[in-house]
């Protein structure tokens, strides 16, 4: 009964966040065309915040409603780690041939989400430095180090977004002459269908953290690995849908400026924002730097396949599937305690 229950609530959770997310795409996307916003810019901010709430939510949600911040951000690194790997490999699959894209896109998106991936972890060290808490000892001797998350620190990548979205705004300047607005939509009634959606994106995130806290519970196992992958998986769903649908239509600049664009926002305003929201918060730096190593590892690459040519190839989309599946297959070892690199069952 339990396991219907878990399987039920993982597919109503995602299923309501892809029909919710699809139709919060539809909607941006003809707010963008309304406002004249570039395509690249729109893939970068639009569409990423948009496809990047239930990641969002996630954060607001682990630690005031379940007592679980690392559940919260387990699932935005995960997710991260979900958007680098395998959603320009689906990119690829759907469209049946190389993805392009060009150099001004690679080098600025990338650029900026590598300097995100940077700050993120020196905000997380600081809170070691600054506000180290007290350590745990596994039993082979090793330590757990633990730090406090405070506002003060979580305001410096959220400044460091401000900047991000100023880079955006003097773009859509430079480019007005090119994508001039556009009359015959409802910008009121997208703006409104927008709320609605997100209101839906609440509850989809809900049911899956639920069903992440359960299996956590019924096998014994840390949330921090179930949030990690099932959840950080059904909450790229969105990221996914709106990739693949914008490399099959044509608009790759949109699909890739999405994927580094939600992975800019996920890191700097996602885990920042709960913190604001829910105060001083403990993190596991042991947990923490292993899985932001790992996404480092994603992201060089899926930028070294991409500079090649400006193409992602079919084969090297095969590499980048792979990939993800060895983390699987270690998130599982983990979660079972064949190998303990985290220390999850510490303590």
């Amino acid at each position: 009964m339990t396991i219907a229950l878990l399987a039920g609530g993982t597919l109503f959770g995602s299923a309501l966040l892809w029909l919710a997310c699809s139709r919060l795409e539809e909607s941006t996307h003809r707010l963008a065309v309304y406002y004249g916003i570039p395509d690249a810019v729109k893939g970068s901010v639009l569409l990423a915040i948009s496809s990047s709430m239930p990641e969002l939510v996630t954060a607001l949600l682990a630690f005031p409603v379940h007592q679980d911040f690392e559940l919260g951000l387990s699932a935005i690194i995960g997710s991260a780690i979900y958007n680098i790997l395998v959603i320009p490999a689906f990119s690829v699959y759907a469209r049946g041939r190389p993805l392009r894209a060009n150099r001004d896109l690679v080098y600025r998106e990338a650029q900026f989400y590598l300097v995100s991936v940077a700050v993120l972890m020196l905000i997380l060290s600081l809170s070691v430095i600054y506000g180290g808490l007290q350590q745990d000892i596994l039993p082979d001797g090793r330590e757990i180090y633990r730090g406090e998350f405070t506002r003060y620190l979580a305001a410096f990548p959220l400044m460091l977004y401000a900047l991000y979205l100023f880079i955006q705004f003097e773009e859509v300047k430079r480019n007005r002459d090119e994508n001039p607005n556009r009359d015959g939509i409802n910008a009121m009634k997208e703006w409104g269908v927008l709320l609605g959606c997100i209101a839906l994106i609440l509850v989809g995130v809900e049911a899956l953290l639920r069903v992440a806290i359960t299996l956590g519970d019924l096998l014994e196992t840390p949330t921090f690995l179930w949030g990690m992958t099932i959840v950080a998986a059904a909450t790229s769903l969105p990221d996914t849908f709106v990739s693949v649908r914008a490399s099959v239509l044509g608009r790759t600049e949109s699909s890739l400026s999405n994927v580094l664009g939600s992975n800019v926002f996920d890191l700097l305003v996602a885990v920042p924002l709960g913190v604001m929201i829910t105060g001083a918060i403990a993190v596991n730096f042991t947990q923490i730097v292993p899985m932001m190593t790992f996404l480092v590892l994603a992201t060089i690459v899926m930028l070294v396949f991409m500079l090649r040519d400006m193409e992602l190839s079919i084969r090297e989309s095969h590499v980048m599937m792979t990939l993800y599946a060895g983390f699987g297959v270690w998130m599982t070892l983990e979660a079972f305690g064949v190998t303990s690199l985290l220390g999850v069952r510490a303590p």
